[in-house]
């Protein structure tokens, strides 16, 4: 049974951009892979029906993804029959994707609530698509059937249509820029993106960099701001209260949600933007992390402006650095960038 419901799924695929694709016959290595693309930011992770026993493959791969890494939508993709979507979705399957438009396979998804997304080649096709109830259409294969002039023709008459391509789609600025600049909502990508030179090779930080730079790609594609807003704001202990006794107050005023982390408490609610709360009492002032699209590059603009940095902290999907200036009321500011 999905874990998610069809409108996270295709809210968070329209959000991110990317669709990482794949198959391994070995179920370890899939763990691996789809660990690889979260710690770059993915996710939506598909893996495709293509082996013997892929389905007893992806069965055990979605419980290892439910247990370690819960925030991560998993889909399986090349599903051209209903029997088939049946059995990946009693396993687990969040979405399905196909090469071709299966009628049957559309009204079972619907009647399950899971998203499905066909593999489409003409106006009509997907107009079909959508009539059964399809949100985002797949163009496949991708550059076969027109590249980014086919989306920027069908989105010509057809403003309203959800466009993934895979198949044609590759690791580079420029193919990113060409297909979204054309109009898609996304795209899933496959061999170019998960080599099979690296995972032969065990390299999971190599596709762990590549999907986080598709991904960087994507957002500068979408015209995304470099500085993006507050992620949070951190607030430090005093000598009449401690950060576990401040947490406590926000979250039973208001219902919060409070979380401990190793250096930290976090206060959040349902909506954006937390609080955290230090454990050590280093300044008599609250520190403001701002969120950025791009650590790299956002680092280079306010170096431009003559602003110096402290040490940055960098690990897989963060990435976090103090200014060394404060703000005119003396509070600390870092930039966070997160994967």
């Amino acid at each position: 049974m999905a874990r998610f419901s069809r409108l996270e799924v295709l809210n968070t695929i329209i959000d991110t951009g990317l669709v990482p694709v794949f198959y391994n016959a070995d179920v370890e290595v899939a763990k691996q892979v789809v660990q690889a693309c979260a710690a770059g930011g993915a996710r939506v992770v598909e893996f495709t029906n293509r082996g013997d026993f892929a389905p007893e493959v992806f069965k055990e791969l979605a419980q290892y993804v439910s247990r370690e890494a819960p925030h991560i939508i998993l889909g399986v993709g090349s599903v051209i029959d209903e029997p088939t979507a049946a059995m990946y979705i009693a396993y687990g399957a969040n979405f399905v994707v196909g090469p071709v438009l299966n009628e049957a396979v559309a009204r079972l998804c619907n009647r399950r609530k899971v998203a499905y997304s066909p593999g489409c080649g003409s106006a009509s096709e997907i107009s079909r698509a959508e009539e059964l109830g399809v949100e985002i259409v797949k163009i496949f294969p991708g550059r076969s059937v027109g590249g980014p002039d086919f989306v920027k023709a069908v989105l010509g008459p057809c403003p309203w249509t959800r466009i993934m391509p895979t198949g044609g789609v590759d690791a580079t600025e420029e193919s990113i820029q060409a297909w979204f600049g054309a109009g898609v909502a996304c795209v899933g990508m496959g061999s170019k993106l998960i080599r099979k030179d690296l995972v032969a090779a065990g390299d999971w930080e190599g596709i762990r960099q590549k999907v986080e730079q598709v991904l960087q790609w994507i957002r500068e594609a979408r015209g995304e701001p470099l500085f993006l807003g507050v992620e949070h704001v951190g607030l430090y202990p005093t000598a009449e209260a401690s950060a576990q006794a401040i947490g406590a107050w926000y979250r039973d005023r208001f219902g919060f949600d409070l979380k401990e982390g190793r250096s930290s408490f976090f206060v959040s609610g349902g909506g954006s933007g937390r609080i955290e709360i230090m454990k050590e009492a280093l300044t008599d002032r609250c520190h403001v992390a701002v969120r950025v699209s791009n650590f790299e590059k956002a680092v280079e603009a306010l170096k431009a402006q003559g602003v110096e940095f402290e040490e940055p902290k960098i690990k897989p999907g963060v990435k976090a650095v103090f200014l060394k200036e404060r703000d005119p009321a003396g509070n600390l500011v870092h930039l966070l960038w997160t994967g």
